[in-house]
């Protein structure tokens, strides 16, 4: 690993401690991931920078980070989706913590556990494409090439599969950025109008887009979506949380891509197994006993 790489990803690993016990010991990956962001000050300009395959470069920094928590003991990765700290991350003195101890214990680790010879599995050799799997970006790709159009079809499409009633694309010019309505219904005696705004954005989508989202929904409806293929900025997140005002749901490309999987839309699953050897092991003595 170079020194740029090592010192890229490095810087995170007490920042992610730090946070989930802030978060009582545990947190949501996205949630953690952008509370690491806000505390490191990272600048916009920063989080637009993107791998080869598309994937923002400082949340793969975050997951390589993770990863390595994970493989050194401190966190634990029994959840998909939540990540949480074990004993030894709830009690490690941060100030003693040395990371290259973290590092060399997470990639003794990964050589015991690793199966394959390639080169691509030896520590210090950083496969960008981290959590990301190809068909994500083939999917992304696809959202960010298509015309507006057929992105807002493919929203609506997406919101009706998901639930929402009376789904339309408005498509109206000088609307506030209103790109469709529809009905959620919660049961048959409660439901809300819903406006959504869909984007192919390759950048951020800023605090003031949400703004004039939720001004559009005055007096329309009692909930607004922003759909995006890019990605929100920290003010955006915060703004469309904002205490006092109706809150605005955001929908960046990779909870696009999430939505796509969850509902297999167009999406063909592929079952694949993986060999368990700690089942086997017991076998294995048994047999050298006889």
């Amino acid at each position: 690993m170079s020194k740029k790489a090592k010192s890229e990803f490095t810087r995170f690993l007490i920042p992610v401690i730090e946070v989930i016990r802030n978060l009582s010991g545990s947190g949501a990956a996205g949630e953690v991931t952008d509370l690491v962001i806000e505390k490191l000050n990272i600048s916009d300009s920063e989080l637009s920078e993107t791998l080869k395959n598309g994937a923002s470069k400082i949340r793969n920094q975050v997951a390589w980070a993770r990863m390595y928590l994970v493989n050194s003991g401190f966190l634990d990765s029994s959840i998909r989706g939540v990540w949480s700290l074990t004993e030894k991350g709830l009690n490690a003195d941060l100030s003693l913590i040395d990371l290259n101890e973290i590092i060399k214990a997470a990639r003794t680790k990964s050589e015991s556990n690793a199966t394959s010879k390639d080169d691509a599995s030896k520590p210090g050799i950083i496969d960008e494409s981290v959590d990301i799997q190809p068909h994500q970006t083939e999917l992304l790709a696809l959202l960010k090439s298509m015309p507006p159009s057929g992105f807002e079809r493919l929203c609506q499409r997406l919101l009706r599969e998901a639930g929402f009633k009376q789904v339309v694309v408005t498509g109206k010019s000088n609307d506030g950025g209103i790109d469709g309505q529809g009905v959620l219904e919660v049961n048959p005696f409660v439901s809300f109008n819903v406006i959504f705004q869909c984007k192919r954005y390759k950048d951020a989508v800023s605090a003031p887009q949400i703004r004039d989202l939720r001004g559009a929904m005055q007096g329309r409806a009692e909930k607004g979506i922003f759909l995006t293929t890019g990605r929100f900025t920290l003010e955006a997140k915060k703004e469309a949380r904002r205490d006092g005002v109706p809150p605005i749901e955001l929908v960046d490309g990779q909870s696009l891509i999430e939505m796509f999987e969850r509902l297999e839309l167009d999406l063909n699953p592929v079952k694949s197994f993986t060999v368990n050897h700690d089942f086997f092991d017991e076998y294995m003595q048994s047999a050298k006993s006889f």
